[in-house]
């Protein structure tokens, strides 16, 4: 299949509230409609995580923000830019988004994707998308495709085939930052 027959049909899933391993920016996530909350409940079973644990969103420009965000502190603007690597900020004014999505302090972790997959899909369903690593709450991030472990391939909607050979050791999660509502800067994973 095609990149964009790929992006087709991984939206087709999104839109019924289905699951998606896909590749990322970073790390093989698994992805959902992050404003579904059924399907973000799914995302935490299959990761069998803590729903007090929040998980990224991923846009495919910096112009979304706005929707998801209340109050976006312009230095967001600059950081987005500037930035040479996947860069995850986490704001503090979160919206539109799944309840059981957003922080219990209101926050919300989003990342600016700029690679082909994970931002033509964001592009194409024009709503935001949870991407959270494909393994196991509490066991490693998966390097590369192979190491995802079966019991989450096999718990997931669609599996992308994009990308799937790529060697490990190239893929590495984002940085992230805390920005506050003045500005302040807090680095959470550099």
């Amino acid at each position: 299949m095609s990149l964009q027959e790929e992006i087709k049909k991984a939206g087709e899933v999104l839109s019924q509230g289905g699951v998606i391993l896909y590749p990322t920016d970073t790390i093989w996530g698994l992805g959902c409609d992050a404003t579904n909350p059924r399907a973000v409940e799914k995302i935490y079973a299959i990761k069998k995580r803590a729903e007090n644990k929040a998980m990224i969103v991923l846009l495919d420009n910096p112009g979304k923000l706005d929707l998801y965000v209340k109050d976006l502190p312009g230095l967001a603007w600059d950081l987005i830019e500037m930035s040479d690597k996947p860069l995850t900020i986490i704001y503090q004014t979160a919206r539109n988004l799944a309840a059981n999505l957003i922080a219990e302090d209101g926050s919300v972790a989003i990342r600016v994707s700029k690679e082909a997959f994970s931002q033509g899909l964001c592009r194409a369903f024009r709503k935001a998308i949870v991407s959270t690593s494909a393994n196991i709450s509490g066991l490693p991030a998966p390097a590369c495709f192979r190491d995802i472990s079966g019991e989450i391939v096999s718990a997931v909607d669609y599996v992308v085939n994009y990308r799937r050979n790529e060697p490990a050791g190239k893929l590495k999660p984002s940085s992230i930052i805390s920005l506050g509502s003045g500005g302040e800067i807090k680095i959470i994973r550099p």
